[in-house]
């Protein structure tokens, strides 16, 4: 199967995990851009109500907590950034529960951490619940317990947890969805010679080493943890597309077919049931 095949196979995915980073969330400033936010969860509810199953993992809290105490720089100190994350989380529910309700849509909140992966008991727990909401037509909204969670703040990023939950879950795709069209030959922000990378099968020392830094003060992330839930999402056979958050009508492109974006996908692959 060819790229070009590959891209039309896309069409056929049925349950997505779709993860928004903060730079997808938020302006440069920290603060939340309620019109992206908004306009994210029209996209999502649309693709639900056409008979998808979408499950959203998102960022964002730590900068809802900041514009909400009116701080500009992303905060150092653990404590703070775990006080700010248990403020922004509240506000970050609320925001999304406003616009997906507005469109009919119920959505549920899930703070997950590492133990989902490493104690089967919680992995169990967690795959249950999830499946339960999926299964009652509900958006689950996913993000780290970051109030707990220290290793993620101080380490961690969505990248990874969006990865994990796709293979929690039986996805099949994954759409990371940042601030720039996917990944590149080098950082576009500063070489102006830098090239889309429009389809990966392997994911390369290279690509590794070219791939530096992140879109926002207030992130964790940046695209070296994008190639490293990517290659997670090989050891299931889960395909992944990295592409703008700017734009969330990305998300109706990729699933028409539409070249949008960073493609990975995998030598042999066949939708999960």
């Amino acid at each position: 199967m060819d790229a070009l095949e590959y891209r039309v196979f896309i069409k056929e995915c049925h349950k997505i995990v779709v993860k928004v980073g903060t730079s997808t969330l938020s302006y440069p400033n920290g603060r939340l851009n309620f019109q992206r936010i908004e306009s994210l969860a029209s996209v999502i509810s649309g693709l639900q109500q056409s008979g998808k199953q979408v499950i959203l993992v998102s960022s964002g809290a730590i900068a809802a907590g900041s514009g909400r105490m009116g701080i500009k720089e992303k905060p150092a100190g653990l404590a703070e950034k775990q006080a700010l994350a248990a403020l922004g989380q509240t506000g970050l529910m609320k925001i999304y529960q406003k616009f997906f309700e507005a469109r009919g849509q119920q959505v549920a909140q899930v703070l997950l951490t590492k133990d989902i992966v490493e104690v089967p008991e919680r992995r169990v727990n967690a795959s249950n619940t999830l499946k339960s909401l999926i299964e009652m037509d509900i958006i689950p909204i996913i993000n780290e317990n970051d109030t707990v969670a220290t290793e993620e703040i101080e380490f961690g990023d969505n990248d990874t947890l969006s990865a994990y939950v796709a293979c929690l879950v039986g996805a099949d795709l994954l759409v990371m969805m940042t601030d720039i069209d996917g990944l590149y030959t080098a950082d576009p922000r500063t070489n102006p010679d830098a090239r889309l990378i429009p389809t990966v099968q392997e994911i390369t020392e290279q690509m590794i080493n070219s791939a530096k830094g992140t879109g926002n003060r207030f992130g964790t992330g940046g695209m070296v943890t994008k190639l490293a839930a990517a290659s997670v999402c090989q050891k299931d056979n889960i395909p992944v597309i990295i592409t703008n958050g700017g734009k969330p009508s990305n998300l109706q492109h990729i699933l028409s077919g539409n070249p949008t974006g960073t493609l990975f996908y995998w030598r042999v692959h066949t939708l999960n049931n």
